[in-house]
């Protein structure tokens, strides 16, 4: 009813505008209102009206939703919708394409009424000018052909600077032929073809204008490629592919270019748009064909060059890539030329510019991202040199930037790829990167992924620095000499420090690529205090190692015995030491199996020599033994390391069957086996000089009365 009553005044509305303007007449009769009327009156039509404005309510029509009504977003509609647009699409291009040949065909057929004698009469004129330009241009190439391979004599076998050089006058050369023939063109299209006041038609203005467009394109095919001189050519390929490439490119140059700069245009002007037209369908399938042969022709030997690439590199991830476009390479070019045919036949004044110009912005794209990472590769396998200087004062930091280098310049490279994929898609209008970096929250996520790597290469440095620091100060040739704490406590800050700096680094970078690192925090303390509790020897292992390096009871370098092992301490962290014992058995100890540690190099050491001799022995004359044995040892290299005299030998012990002497020689801190091992020596060689026994054990067999001996012979050790 609501529907029905706005229906009503609405027509109302429209109606009352027609009494307005004419107030002293009478209203004319309306035939809608009569008939409103009528159905209004008979219950029948009146209750039909009804049951069609209920079904109508019920069921609205797409025209009838409001504007603000939110769209459907499901799955199924997007695509339907997309499958919508992407038929339309297709049907509009087989629309156009029907167009293009269905013009061509009423442009050919008008040919034939066309003034053909009036361009014949444009077609000799132009063939005039055009023999007077060819014929200049190919003398004036001969003579820049003469004057190139002048200037390639000179440069070879010389520097890339010498080559450039040679290369940019072979290019000058080139233009002033270029140009000179042009002129040529024009003065004879001025002074013979034009009429007797100086001037020349149009027709001629087109074909020396595509002359000088076309030519100076071919002119920078052969600058770049330089086929008869290879000191002049800038890129590395032999001779023959720049001799293959230089002839392709010239024809399919000349081809396109003086259709469309000279042909066309001269046929629509003077003989019909048809002709134009059918002569550039032809000229532009003429160069797709070309094209696609031309694919065809490389496809095995770029799979070979990609390959080959890939192999020198090693087949990594970039290596990978490169197999992968070697091995379908030619599809996508095929599909390229197609594609880019198609598009012209639909929309030529739109669509074909905008594919060139997306087609010129991905090669330079592609060119720039080859030449950084062909300059990263060399960068990388050429390696680090440091000076010689750097080298003695920080021994290890060309190998720590050799480790860091590759990865660094490997995620470099593979951000190069990226930012010429992107830049891709931006040409091609696939993805708005422009647009989107422009934006708000675009902004955001660079700036949080820029923030991000700042950090991390600022984690990195830091970590260079810390290390190359603790280094230098544990040099034994710069500097101050290191004592033993401060080998251990460098070390040992080394590597808190590089622990401390991969924890907060990794936080502060998920941070700001915005992760709530929060929960992280919580779960570590979590996680922190369930391993303490399950841990115990491992938290007893570094409570231990506290202390031991706050009492400074071992550091790296001393001999020790701890957990019944004794030899030197090769490693020491917060929470193990590392021994290696006299037999060169490597000993990880933790800190929780130790109970005490012996040092035996702290301050200073004793070398205990102890002597067993006979009993019968002179005790003064074994004590003069010991104390020129210990002269000797005084006149010899071990001076050095003793710091005080022999203490004064003296008997300590006596048995029945030897004497035990007893002196100490005081020495440096772990000093004390050299010069102990050669008084030794010296002790022994002076008591056989000097007819003292050493110790022995007798057993002599007697009989009863005590005089006569049972047996002979003796049993004698000696210790």
């Amino acid at each position: 009813m609501r529907l029905f009553l706005a229906v009503l005044s609405i027509i109302l509305a429209v109606s009352m505008p027609a009494f307005a303007q004419t107030p002293a007449a009478a209203p004319a009769p309306d035939s809608s209102i009569d008939d409103l009327v009528r159905i209004l009156e008979n219950d029948d039509s009146r209750a039909a009206l009804i049951d069609r404005l209920k079904q109508s309510e019920s069921v609205p029509s797409e025209a009838s939703l409001p504007a603000d009504a939110p769209a459907d977003l499901s799955i199924v509609r997007q695509l339907a919708e997309y499958t919508k647009a992407a038929a339309e699409g297709t049907s509009s291009t087989f629309r156009a394409i029907g167009r293009v040949f269905t013009e061509l065909h009423q442009g050919l057929t008008g040919t034939f009424d066309a003034d053909l004698s009036a361009f014949w009469d444009v077609a000799v004129r132009v063939a005039m000018v055009a023999v007077g330009l060819f014929a200049s241009f190919w003398v004036l190439r001969l003579v820049a052909v003469w004057l190139q391979g002048q200037i390639g004599r000179r440069v070879v076998g010389r520097g890339w600077l010498a080559r450039i050089l040679g290369a940019l006058g072979a290019a000058a050369v080139d233009l002033g032929s270029v140009l000179l023939a042009w002129a040529i063109g024009y003065a004879v299209a001025l002074v013979l073809v034009g009429d007797t006041r100086g001037q020349m038609g149009i027709n001629q203005s087109l074909l020396l204008n595509a002359f000088l467009i076309v030519e100076m394109v071919k002119m920078v095919a052969r600058v770049i490629l330089s086929p008869r001189h290879e000191a002049l050519r800038l890129i590395p390929v032999s001779d023959g592919n720049a001799a293959y490439w230089s002839f392709w490119l010239a024809r399919v140059i000349s081809l396109i270019g003086y259709t469309f700069l000279f042909v066309s245009p001269l046929l629509a002007a003077n003989l019909s748009v048809g002709a134009a037209s059918a002569v550039q369908v032809l000229v532009m399938g003429t160069a797709v064909t070309i094209g696609i042969i031309i694919v065809l022709q490389n496809k095995d030997d770029v799979r070979t060059w990609l390959t080959g690439i890939a192999e020198r590199r090693g087949n990594d991830g970039y290596g990978q890539l490169l197999i992968l476009l070697g091995r379908y390479w030619h599809v996508f070019a095929i599909l390229y030329l197609v594609t880019l045919l198609v598009v012209w036949f639909t929309n030529p004044d739109e669509a074909l510019p905008f594919m060139l110009g997306a087609t010129v912005q991905s090669i330079i794209a592609i060119i720039v991202g080859v030449v950084i990472v062909s300059f990263i590769s060399r960068f990388v396998q050429v390696g680090l040199r440091l000076p010689d200087d750097i080298k003695q004062r920080l021994p290890l930091l060309e190998s720590r930037l050799h480790a860091f280098v590759p990865t660094v310049m490997q995620i470099v490279r593979w951000v190069v790829i990226a930012g010429v994929v992107v830049a891709i898609a931006q040409a091609w209008s696939l993805f708005d990167f422009v647009g989107w970096i422009s934006s708000d929250g675009g902004q955001e996520v660079a700036g949080a992924v820029i923030s991000a790597a700042l950090i991390i290469v600022a984690c990195i440095v830091l970590h260079v620095v810390v290390a190359s620091w603790v280094e230098y100060r544990l040099n034994t040739n710069y500097g101050k000499m290191p004592t033993a704490r401060e080998k251990t406590l460098l070390s040992l800050f080394r590597n808190a420090f590089t622990v401390a700096l991969v924890v907060f680094g990794s936080m502060l970078a998920l941070a700001q690529i915005g992760v709530n690192i929060a929960p992280l925090l919580a779960g570590a303390g979590v996680i922190g205090l369930a391993i303490g509790f399950g841990a115990q020897k491992l938290v007893q292992d570094i409570i231990t190692g506290i202390f031991i390096q706050f009492e400074n009871i071992m550091n790296e370098g001393d001999v020790v015995e701890a957990a019944g092992k004794a030899g030197v301490v090769e490693k020491l962290t917060i929470r193990s030491v590392t021994i290696r014992d006299m037999s060169g058995t490597v000993h990880l100890i933790p800190f929780s199996s130790v109970d005490q540690v012996s040092n035996m190099v702290r301050g200073f050491s004793f070398y205990v020599a102890e002597f067993d001799v006979a009993y019968d022995s002179d005790i003064d004359a074994v004590k003069q033994v010991m104390r020129d044995a210990f002269e000797v040892v005084v006149a010899t290299e071990h001076k050095a390391v003793i710091l005080d005299d022999l203490d004064p030998p003296a008997l300590v012990s006596m048995t029945p069957g030897q004497m035990k002497f007893r002196s100490r020689i005081k020495t440096l801190a772990g000093k004390q086996w050299g010069p102990g091992r050669l008084y030794s020596e010296t002790v022994k060689r002076l008591l056989a000089e000097r007819g003292i026994q050493a110790a022995t054990q007798t057993i002599t067999y007697r009989t009863v009365d005590g005089r006569t001996p049972l047996a002979p012979p003796s049993t004698e050790t000696e210790d």
